[in-house]
């Protein structure tokens, strides 16, 4: 099977020779692999098997596309955004309107004139398009877009003190991925759409269900529209103990759900399969607080079989991945024990690997 016809089999349901696979990466653990397999960084998910091509074309571009090598280095993006490499990864250092007043607020402009930018960042996934399964980033949407902006603190105190404010900036937000959506899915010849929207802490919501179904949902269910109207799969991100709107989100038309953070209150992979499976599918659930980054051989071998059997039971709805970015501590034994549990050997992704040196890059995801 190629890689796009495994994801859309595995989404539909049907036989696949081998679960699909979509693993993230920290950008120090694939400067690493590439060059233990002597190719390319923009390499390393094809050379490990990897079956999706996907990049972002919106503010988490920002976040995660720009690298930085030495602590301390920043740059600030086209929102005004200014982000500071502290740690693994990039972290804001200037939210724009965190001072702002109401009316400053309001006369904010999303930076619409840098869109074909942000879109062309597409085009060097559409090599061979017809063998992988793409996808289109246009994170983060609503919540998380006006929090990067706002900071969060702000951003909570407009949901419960002026609601009027944080829905007409919600609805601002939406509009902008709406429109990156809108064109991808004119332009490119998409499999899915992935939005993403973090609303979740570890043991709960950042605001109640209720606030959420009021204020969030409709932007959010805008964006998912966009997605629905092309007849496109819908993915959908959002970190930690999500569970209480997980019906919601099915109700708005969601197709995959993504990243099942196991180590949050009520994550847990297989429930959430039993519970949910019959409506959409999942992928993630790997553990990279523990069982990755920290276990052996034998550890990782066992969690990503119990996911492989459990989250495939009755017949496929899942894709495999890490519950998110497997973090540069991870030592390799453990990243090529994952795939080997998935049906590709590290034999196979060495001779992948040989196949690709001094090929010419394609993407970063």
């Amino acid at each position: 099977m190629t890689s796009k016809q495994r994801v859309h089999a595995a989404l539909e349901r049907k036989p696949v020779d081998r679960v699909p696979i979509f693993v993230w990466f920290h950008p120090v653990t694939v400067s690493h692999l590439a060059t233990l397999l002597e190719i390319p960084p923009s390499s390393v998910a094809e050379a490990l098997g990897n079956d999706i091509r996907q990049t972002w074309v919106n503010n988490n571009y920002a976040m995660e596309g720009i690298v930085h090598r030495h602590e301390g280095e920043e740059h600030t993006d086209r929102w005004g955004i200014r982000w500071k490499k502290a740690g693994a990864f990039n972290q804001i250092a200037t939210f724009p309107l965190s001072k702002a007043t109401r009316e400053e607020v309001l006369e904010y402009r999303f930076p619409v004139g840098h869109q074909e930018e942000l879109l062309g960042q597409m085009s060097p996934l559409l090599r061979d398009a017809e063998e992988w399964f793409i996808g289109c980033d246009v994170s983060p949407c609503v919540f998380e877009m006006y929090f990067r902006l706002r900071g969060m603190d702000n951003v909570l105190t407009d949901m419960a003190i002026d609601p009027e404010l944080a829905c007409e900036m919600f609805k601002r937000c939406a509009d902008f991925s709406i429109q990156l959506a809108g064109e991808a899915c004119r332009r490119y010849p998409l499999d899915w759409l992935w939005t993403g929207d973090d609303v979740a802490g570890q043991d709960a919501l950042m605001m109640s269900p209720a606030m959420w179904r009021e204020q969030i949902k409709p932007q959010l269910q805008r964006v998912f529209d966009v997605s629905k109207s092309a007849g496109l799969w819908h993915a959908h991100h959002c970190c930690g103990a999500l569970r209480p709107i997980i019906p919601d989100l099915i109700e708005m038309g969601l197709d995959v759900l993504n990243p099942i953070q196991c180590n949050c209150a009520e994550m847990d992979p297989l429930d959430l399969k039993r519970e949910f499976g019959q409506h959409i599918a999942f992928m993630g659930g790997l553990d990279t607080v523990d069982v990755l980054p920290h276990g052996n051989v034998d550890d990782v071998r066992r969690s990503t079989a119990r996911l492989l059997q459990g989250m495939t039971a009755g017949g496929g709805g899942y894709i495999l991945a890490a519950s998110h970015t497997i973090p540069p501590e991870t030592p390799d034994q453990n990243i090529f024990a994952l795939f080997a549990e998935a049906g590709v050997s590290r034999e196979e992704i060495f001779d992948r690997a040989a196949g690709l040196r001094g090929k010419t890059p394609d993407y970063t995801y």
